[in-house]
């Protein structure tokens, strides 16, 4: 009895941990911005952690899974019905940002003038925006060497050849038991190392938020409130209305996911980054009832491919930047804009901070809109990708759990068990 009570003790909880970190960091980056400033190195090299174990946790979660989809016509189906799902809502996250943009107007009466506007700022940027063709997207999936897929940090290589060496297992049968037996053996190793890693993530959090607030300032936020609140007010919107309507059509509460995952959410909120919650994400919702074959399948995909937020914030900035500079978009344009928009969000898959790289990628094809406009809301955009962040996360629970219930590989029990809060894992961030 003592050893239950003592494992569920406010202070143990990681929720909690980050939250305190949180505003520690918030406070210190208002108190002492420059000190704060220096602490940039805490929350880096905890999302390095990170991407250090993604490659092997997309590897087991779906070498392990698909030993049990039951045949490769299942895999197909669960791969396709997964892209379908992510083809409609994203291009629903476009268009809602583009509707709210033209009720809303955030960037009216700004008055900006592009040739006064400092283009190197996002020099960079546009440096790795280059607008791939599909063939060249195409290519990139497919990594150098098989190593090369786990060194390279894109997450569609490692999921291209996790795919292959499932399937090549699954195939083989019986004389591929032990090496079926070992992977799953490496894959409960594996997620040990992740809930060591996460207990370092009030530490990153607290680095991140610290130089987040301290670099850019509580006040930079007044200068393009309006954008910032409109877009964090429609992503509100999208997540409460578009998919808790798919969740309660789906037979469960957002909300009450939402609540499960709160300790990965916040982990995103403090980091700005969704990669950070990634393998944390696929035991929670395996833990819920979602089976590996999914979980490990739609997760990674969606993380490429289902980027809600980052629609969102895509289609609203674009317009923000036309608004701000006095430039009049046509239907056609704004047709044309969100046609690219829903090709560039998938052709920069895996790029490091592909929010802002890939509306760079956007304007440079959507003539009408200036791209030295995107100066603009360089300044903002680190409060932004919180929030688009967050969206994308929320973006994927909800689809895995679809997904897996389209499939009959839900427990529903496990799920209801998850989100009442009766289950113990929920509790800890380390594996059982």
């Amino acid at each position: 009895m003592a050893a239950s009570s003592t494992s569920t003790r406010w202070y143990a909880s990681l929720y909690v941990q980050v939250l305190i970190a949180v505003v520690a960091g918030i406070a210190l980056g208002i108190l002492t911005p420059k000190f704060a400033v220096t602490l940039k190195p805490l929350g880096d090299g905890f999302i390095k952690l990170v991407k250090m174990i993604i490659a092997p946790v997309i590897f087991c979660s779906v070498v392990g899974g698909i030993g049990g989809i039951g045949g490769v016509r299942k895999l197909g189906r669960v791969g396709l019905k997964a892209l379908g799902y992510f083809l409609v809502v994203s291009t629903l996250a476009l268009a809602i940002g583009l509707v709210v943009g033209n009720l809303l107007h955030p960037g009216t009466g700004l008055n900006a003038d592009p040739a006064t506007l400092d283009a190197s700022a996002i020099a960079g940027y546009q440096g790795q925006a280059h607008q791939r063709t599909v063939t060249e997207f195409l290519l990139q999936i497919i990594p150098d060497t098989a190593v090369g897929a786990f060194t390279s940090g894109e997450i569609l290589q490692v999921l291209l050849f996790s795919l292959l060496f499932g399937l090549a297992l699954m195939l083989t049968g019986e004389r591929a038991r032990p090496v079926a037996h070992f992977i799953d053996a490496v894959g409960a190793v594996i997620f040990r190392v992740v809930g060591l890693i996460m207990r370092a993530a009030p530490i990153g959090a607290f680095g991140a938020m610290a130089y987040t607030v301290g670099k850019f300032g509580v006040t930079s936020l007044a200068h393009l409130g309006g954008l910032i609140a409109c877009f964090y007010l429609t992503s509100f919107l999208f997540v409460a209305g578009v998919l808790g309507a798919i969740a309660r059509w789906s037979g469960f509460s957002l909300w009450r996911l939402l609540r499960y995952l709160r300790a990965e959410l916040l982990l995103v909120l403090g980091t700005a980054s969704s990669e950070a919650a990634l393998p944390p994400l696929i035991d929670k919702l395996e833990r819920a009832g979602c089976a590996r074959s999914v979980a490990g399948l739609v997760v990674p995909a969606g993380y490429s491919f289902n980027l809600d937020g980052t629609n969102i914030y895509m289609t609203m900035a674009a317009l923000f930047i036309a608004q701000a500079t006095n430039v009049p978009l046509t239907l056609g344009d704004q047709c044309l804009l969100l046609l690219v928009a829903a090709v560039s969000s998938k052709g920069a898959a895996g790029v490091s901070g592909s929010g802002f790289i890939t509306l760079a990628a956007t304007l440079a094809v959507v003539p009408a809109v200036p791209v030295a406009g995107m100066a603009l809301i360089l300044g903002i955009d680190r409060f932004m990708s919180e929030c688009r962040a967050l969206t994308n996360i929320i973006g994927n629970s909800v689809a895995t759990l679809v997904i897996a219930r389209w499939e009959g590989e839900l427990d529903a029990a496990a799920l209801r068990s998850a989100l009442a809060g009766t289950a113990a894992a929920s509790t800890d961030p380390v594996r059982r």
